[in-house]
């Protein structure tokens, strides 16, 4: 068996990581904050995993990180996957199309719309499912409903 995993925190640190109860910031942070000061003032990692209900692992994780990182580990790296080709700015002017001009557009219409005025290249299924979210589908502005919009 290794030896006992174990941080010592200045006091400094601690009182940063005893803030982080009252600041606004995601509930992970705060079990992880808390999860090091448990560490610090003497609690095994198997009880510390016992009174969050994690597994022992993911407290020596957490522990290690620390120690690597200090305390930007707390906080999570953004996720993995393809970012958003488009900007808010984007929308907003294809809103202002929909607004402004009186005619209608379908999907591929807008879609190549932005191609051509924004350089933006967005596929018409994702381009519906952008302004649907946003609830701006047609001309007007609207909420997206649950319920069927014709009677």
């Amino acid at each position: 068996m290794g030896a006992r995993l174990r941080v010592f925190l200045t006091y400094e640190q601690d009182q940063t990581l005893l803030k982080l109860r009252t600041v606004d910031v995601p509930q992970k942070v705060k079990d992880r904050a808390e999860l090091i000061r448990l560490n610090a003032h003497g609690w095994y990692v198997e009880k510390i995993a016992a009174h969050f209900n994690w597994t022992a692992q993911t407290v020596r994780e957490v522990l290690h990180k620390w120690q690597k990182l200090g305390l930007e580990s707390l906080w999570e790296l953004p996720g993995r996957g393809g970012k958003a080709k488009w900007k808010e700015q984007d929308i907003v002017f294809l809103e202002e199309c929909l607004k402004k001009e009186p005619r209608t557009y379908n999907s591929h219409q807008l879609s190549q719309k932005l191609e051509s005025a924004r350089q933006i290249k967005l596929s018409p299924d994702r381009l519906r499912r952008v302004l649907k979210k946003r609830g701006s589908i047609g001309n007007g502005q609207e909420k997206v409903i649950k319920g069927s919009k014709t009677p």
